[in-house]
């Protein structure tokens, strides 16, 4: 029985009800016209009249199902009351491709189309169930011409019978409804479920979701990562000669003042990306970029011989910056491994089509401490140049550390200006 009048069974049942109240216009409408068409002088329409309206309401109750509000509520009706499974979800927001608007037409028909049934059944069967039911225990209706048996029905024992199959009406109109909902609640999933079209689209977004989370953690690693580095080491440099030259003492730290001011600049600027939402982070895209590249080699920690070739102001945007933040990972890597002072010799070339740098650092005599985890800066590296269709490598090279990185100064479109 709870099957047929369960919960879900009401709800499912309510959600047929509803159906067959929206065909009704639909329905009325083509009773008109056929009414005029094919005039009757009866004060009702006959049986052939209704079937034949409500055959032709059904295409005119799929015209409507092309407007797209119809998409979104029949998902959310069928959501809230037809029990689709959990694990086949349906498809949000309006039908945005051809296929999702075919399908969202057959939903619509069909449950229009049931519902009318089920609506019909709901107004026609409980009443004659009713009077099959009261037959036996009044004999006014039996003998009235309305509700009269044939005298060969009029028996005990048909009479005794009449109560079950009043019941009987009863619970094949509650079968009905149960096997039309089930049918709904089974077709949900594919007529009103993402189509490939909207599986690829979600997946696209997605993509660029964890493009845009993977350039922030970028922009996180190397600034914030580069100047924990340089503050970590020149505090460390001058805690060792604290006693013996205050000069050098005093240099360390307004290197590490300028250092954490122009680092927590730059964090606030990839944490209003970060708030300002995937959007924001995509148009209003900030950053240093190569004029700033002054400043860093200036308080970097580490010894920097840098030649500058080309003009870098003809260096489109997008490249600037991520050249900028590839010497800064270069630096801090250098500085990490080697230690305060280590002499650096940093060369950027700009060419007719792309921007050409090379990085080159004497190997550290002992190996680095490797921090919990592992570095991402190298791999970061490879990431930038790649987003902008060049390349990167970094390696052992004559005895001492080399880093070189080409970059397009036509991008690939996938990193924005």
């Amino acid at each position: 029985m709870t099957l047929l009048f369960g919960r879900r069974a009401r709800l499912r049942w309510l959600h047929l009800i509803i159906g067959g109240a929206l065909l009704m216009p639909y329905f009325l409408a083509a009773l008109v016209i056929i009414g005029r068409l094919r005039p009757d002088p009866g004060p009702f329409s006959p049986l052939s009249h209704q079937l034949t309206a409500f055959v032709c309401a059904l295409p005119m109750a799929a015209v409507t199902a092309f407007f797209a509000p119809a998409r979104q509520l029949s998902v959310a009706a069928a959501r809230a009351l037809c029990g689709v499974p959990g694990d086949r979800p349906l498809a949000d927001g309006p039908a945005r491709t051809q296929q999702a608007q075919v399908r969202t037409v057959c939903w619509f028909t069909l449950h229009l189309a049931l519902g009318g049934i089920v609506s019909g059944l709901t107004l026609a069967m409980p009443p004659l169930a009713g009077t099959i039911m009261a037959l036996p225990f009044s004999q006014s209706m039996r003998d009235s011409r309305v509700f009269g048996l044939p005298e060969a029905l009029d028996r005990p024992w048909i009479l005794a019978l009449l109560p079950f199959a009043g019941l009987a009406i009863l619970v094949a109109t509650a079968g009905c409804a149960a096997l039309a909902g089930a049918l709904l609640a089974g077709r949900a999933p594919v007529l009103l479920g993402p189509t490939p079209q909207d599986r690829l689209a979600a997946a696209e977004r997605r993509a660029a979701e964890l493009a845009v989370r993977n350039r922030l953690a970028r922009e996180l690693h190397d600034s914030v990562g580069h100047a924990l580095s340089a503050v970590t080491l020149q505090a460390s440099a001058a805690r060792r000669v604290l006693d013996s030259d205050p000069e050098f003492v005093r240099e360390a730290l307004t290197a590490i003042e300028e250092t954490t001011r122009r680092t927590v600049g730059e964090l606030d600027s990839v944490l209003g990306l970060l708030r300002g939402g995937e959007d924001h982070g995509r148009s209003a895209a900030t950053g240093p970029a190569l004029d700033a590249l002054d400043g860093l080699l200036e308080r970097c920690g580490v010894s920097v011989s840098c030649a500058v070739r080309g003009d870098t102001g003809t260096v489109p945007a997008a490249v600037s910056r991520e050249a900028y933040r590839i010497v800064q990972e270069g630096l801090s890597n250098a500085l990490r491994h080697g230690g305060h002072g280590v002499p650096v010799e940093l060369r950027v070339t700009v060419r007719a089509a792309e921007l050409a740098i090379t990085m080159d650092s004497p190997l550290p005599e002992r190996a680095a401490v490797v921090r919990p985890g592992g570095g991402r800066g190298l791999c970061g590296i490879a990431e930038r140049a790649v987003l902008l269709g060049g390349r990167a490598e970094a390696g052992p090279h004559d005895g001492g550390w080399r880093l070189a990185a080409r970059l397009p100064l036509r991008t690939t479109g996938q990193e924005s200006r």
